[in-house]
């Protein structure tokens, strides 16, 4: 059965090339821009992992980000922004992994096969 991930950025170009990307590799995807029902969008596709960018419009990711810990804690979050200076906010510390936002989706990528395989980092030092 194939995993689902959920895409959440408000940058549509992002949005398609991760889908296409993705999809390629096996993996059933959708895509939101939306943080206001994200939740709800969570509770209703039931999505393996999830790929949160940080800043989408109107919304805080990492505030989402809390979000949905408060409600899916074992569901494994990939914060991807292109802002390298989010990973010593104390807030990403929820997230399994993080990555920084580039148009070659190796890194994003093998950080999705390891969160998807439960290879999940101890030690938040060591998902960056």
């Amino acid at each position: 059965m194939k995993k689902k991930i959920l895409v959440v950025d408000d940058e549509e170009v992002i949005r398609i090339l991760y889908k296409e990307e993705l999809e390629d590799d096996g993996y059933d995807v959708i895509t939101t821009s939306e943080g206001s029902r994200l939740i709800e969008l969570i509770d209703r596709e039931k999505p393996d992992l999830v790929v949160l960018d940080i800043k989408i419009a109107n919304y805080d990711g990492l505030d989402l980000l809390q979000d949905i810990r408060k409600r899916f804690y074992n569901v494994p979050v990939i914060l991807c922004s292109a802002y390298s200076s989010f990973k010593g906010d104390i807030k990403s510390i929820a997230a399994d992994y993080y990555v920084v936002k580039s148009a070659d989706l190796l890194e994003l990528k093998q950080k999705i096969k390891m969160a998807l395989e439960g290879n999940i980092p101890t030690h938040m030092f060591n998902k960056y």
